[in-house]
């Protein structure tokens, strides 16, 4: 027979026990959802302890404070991205956006996350790296029942001391909500102010996708051969230029739950990789880079002086990352003398045009012309002042400026006098080419003899 005593014990436990477990919300408790504007104005905000995040073509998510405790609501529900003028995409993910909505926290602060379940299939949501009670961590089937179409559920836990940059996403039907683009990024900042203020942070979350030509949604099923790659769900020349003072400190986020890892690399500057999602990296073992690999399911958090203006590339470095839409089985007709076969084609499909002879460059050039299937970008893309860049997927470009006033996108750089590479004019002198290496028996004036 229970005892008083030990029934009251037992109560006790119970309900010290469900404050450690994800629930399902009351009607009454939810605040509003809000579905923050792509094109909103980003004021200084003098007001915090911290330098706010700047997610390029993203938003950060607003919350409401109620008895001490930071209230969130995440909306899970199916949306259209654009990713970039000419191509639209139907995903899913949060708030109206993929990736959802960038939560920023500090270390302790208590926070309440209302998740909603807007899909027509059941959800949860995890929050990747952070060091919470078990209850909360969000696996469904395994920590807490799935989260139900039409559900709210209740997360509430006290942000550990623990600092960086971690993420949000489901663990249910992954293969499907995540390919569909469910995700983003969950920033803590540290509760003791840093002795290096950061000037402008920035998060860019990677992912891959198969859409395939003339389609509007992503194929879960593929495995491997992808053929879209985003910084932040779009491509270039959709994504948003990062814009620095000249020697402003910058911190870049990258997130990766894409389904391939991905060097991204900066020219010139070198940054220091600082953190990942496991932890800081103390001043000794930090270490510069031109290139940061970022691993599947992973974050890397790096910093540098922004000390050489000018407009910079960043991409990733694996170069099929940095095309858009593309057939890859296709015939290799580089070398190829395509004049006979062409006319043959042209008979049966008119506006038929042979390419890739003498490579591929031509392609966009090709495109102003020529359209493909609907809802298709070109492989390249992008004019810069120049003439075209020749790119897309995975690459943006850092402006750094002396002077600026504000942080909106200055323009094409203007180059000094004489810094930019010329063509080599007919009358002017050029050396001749070293070629004694290629003589059989003897040695070049540099390589001994």
């Amino acid at each position: 027979m229970l005892s008083r005593r030990h029934f009251v014990a037992s109560g006790l436990a119970a309900g010290a026990g469900a404050a450690f477990l994800a629930r399902r919300a009351r009607a009454q408790e939810v605040p509003p959802m809000v579905r923050p504007k792509l094109d909103a104005p980003r004021p200084p905000r003098d007001d915090l302890p911290y330098t706010p995040v700047v997610t390029p073509n993203g938003v950060t998510l607003p919350h409401r404070l109620k008895d001490g405790v930071k209230e969130f609501h995440i909306v899970a529900e199916a949306i259209e991205r654009e990713f970039a003028p000419g191509m639209t995409v139907k995903c899913w993910g949060y708030n109206g956006l993929t990736p959802g909505p960038t939560i920023e926290c500090v270390e302790g602060d208590r926070v309440r996350l209302f998740v909603t379940n807007r899909l027509r299939e059941h959800t949860s949501i995890h929050w990747h790296g952070l060091f919470i009670p078990c209850g909360m961590d969000g696996v469904g089937g395994l920590t807490q029942p799935h989260i139900q179409p039409g559900e709210t559920w209740l997360y509430e836990f006290t942000i550990p001391a623990q600092h960086g940059t971690f993420m949000y996403h489901p663990h249910a039907d992954e293969m499907t909500q995540m390919a569909f683009g469910m995700m983003g990024f969950f920033v803590v900042h540290p509760k003791q102010p840093r002795s290096t203020p950061i000037d402008r942070d920035f998060a860019i979350m990677l992912h891959n996708w198969a859409v395939h030509p003339g389609t509007y949604r992503p194929d879960p099923a593929v495995m491997v051969d992808f053929n879209m790659w985003t910084f932040n769900s779009r491509v270039f020349p959709g994504t948003e230029h990062l814009v620095v003072r000249t020697g402003d400190r910058v911190r870049i986020r990258f997130g990766n739950l894409s389904m391939w890892n991905h060097p991204i690399h900066v020219h010139g500057h070198a940054w220091k990789v600082v953190a990942t999602d496991g932890g800081q990296i103390d001043g000794p073992g930090q270490w510069p880079e031109t290139t940061i690999l970022v691993p599947v399911g992973t974050t890397r958090d790096v910093e540098f002086i922004a000390d050489n203006s000018g407009d910079w590339a960043l991409h990733c470095h694996m170069s099929h990352h940095t095309m858009n839409a593309m057939a890859h089985n296709i015939a290799n007709t580089t070398g190829v003398n395509q004049a006979g076969l062409s006319d043959k084609i042209s008979s049966l499909l008119p506006g038929y045009m042979p390419m890739g002879r003498d490579g591929m460059a031509e392609m966009q050039d090709m495109a102003t012309h020529m359209p493909g299937p609907k809802n298709t970008l070109p492989m390249m893309m992008g004019d810069g002042q120049f003439g075209n860049i020749e790119m897309g997927g995975m690459f943006t470009v850092l402006k750094v400026r002396d002077g600026l006033t504000s942080y909106d996108d200055p323009g094409w750089y203007a180059f000094p006098k004489g810094s930019v590479a010329r063509r080599v004019d007919a009358n002017e002198t050029e050396p001749e080419p070293d070629r004694m290496n290629n003589v059989p028996g003897k040695a070049g004036p540099n390589h001994g003899g």
